[in-house]
């Protein structure tokens, strides 16, 4: 759905551009609980389904994701979870259609390299390093169990992204108790903000509290 970013706003806090909002969830996609769910629920983004969530194929996400892009009417912000953050790294460093994306959320991206992560996910190695060629912010929690802070760092350097601190919130993901995450919000309009015509409200946003 294209939607103009919003969070049920008046129409004075509209960014003032429609734009395509995906939501590209991790291993086992997210579930009702997840702030991706609560945030297709309450403004409308739509989640980019994959065929397979338990043998997730790097190959065959990048896929389908050029296919959702290319299907669109509209430019898109990208809004990752865990194994999404690394489909977008993936995608970018091999895609003729970045130019579709204007800016991506990446939230807790796994450390995929790990000798301990299970063998669902051994086919996304290597971890794509190339600079993304839109902006980009990753959000790391100090505490997560699937990447430590140092790695989160990397990545986000890797990437040319700016990395946002969470606190100590795990994967941030449904287990985390973000609810609807208004600080996530937060920074998804700051990124929209040089889309839009008009001024964004969270412009200048550099770290999520815990509050």
């Amino acid at each position: 759905m294209t939607l103009p970013l919003v969070a049920k706003a008046e129409p004075s806090d509209r960014a003032g551009t429609d734009l395509s909002v995906l939501t590209l969830p991790g291993w086992l996609s997210s579930g009702p609980t997840h702030w991706q769910t609560r945030w297709e629920r309450v403004h409308g983004f739509e989640r980019v389904e994959q065929d397979d969530w338990l043998w997730p194929r790097r190959g065959d996400w990048m896929a389908r994701l050029e296919e959702v892009l290319i299907g669109s009417g509209a430019p898109a912000l990208l809004v990752a979870h865990s194994l999404g953050c690394q489909l977008v790294a993936a995608w970018a460093a091999q895609s003729r259609y970045t130019a579709r994306v204007r800016a991506a959320l990446l939230v807790a991206p796994p450390d995929t390299e790990r000798d301990d992560m299970p063998p669902q996910l051994h086919t996304w190695r290597p971890i794509p390093r190339q600079p993304l060629p839109f902006p980009a912010n990753v959000v790391a929690s100090s505490d997560d169990p699937y990447c430590t802070p140092r790695r989160s760092e990397k990545f986000a350097a890797d990437w040319s992204a700016t990395l946002v601190l969470a606190g100590a919130r795990g994967h941030l993901n449904g287990e985390s108790g973000l609810g609807d995450w208004p600080q996530g919000i937060a920074l998804l309009r700051s990124l929209a903000a040089p889309c839009a015509e008009a001024p964004c409200r969270a412009r200048g946003v550099a770290i999520a509290t815990d509050d």
